[in-house]
């Protein structure tokens, strides 16, 4: 059983930026997929960023556009989300999700492939 907790979620103005983390207790994700999806009011949840944590190969969502990154902290086993020059289409609770078993890279943007989940960390971007 793996649970993870976001944090770093906030109020923020238009044009800042924000990193947000996920940490698991329970087990290292040393070997697991690790990805982040956000949900936005009245909107389905959709897929940001996906990456191994042991390393290599990065997903990104379409809209991202150069502004969100996705790294991982190994030293303090935690996979993080930087997301810079927010815009207030930002808005929504984002998660991470982890997953145990490889699974060929097209498959990551589903989000039922993923074992667990966290609880989310919401994301307000507002003047």
């Amino acid at each position: 059983q793996v649970h993870l907790v976001e944090s770093g979620g906030g109020v923020v103005m238009p044009g800042e930026t924000l990193s947000l983390s996920c940490a698991p207790s329970g087990r290292s994700l040393s070997d697991y997929l690790v990805a982040w999806f956000r949900q936005a009011p009245g909107k389905e949840r959709e897929f940001v960023a996906a990456t191994m944590f042991s390393g290599g190969t990065t997903n990104y969502a379409d809209f991202i556009k150069g502004r969100y990154t996705i790294t991982r902290d190994r030293p303090n086993l935690t996979a993080n989300l930087h997301i810079r020059n927010l815009k207030p289409e930002d808005t929504a609770v984002y998660y991470c999700a982890v997953r145990s078993k490889r699974i060929n890279s097209g498959a990551w943007r589903d989000a039922s492939v993923y074992d667990y989940w966290g609880q989310g960390t919401q994301v307000t971007v507002s003047s």
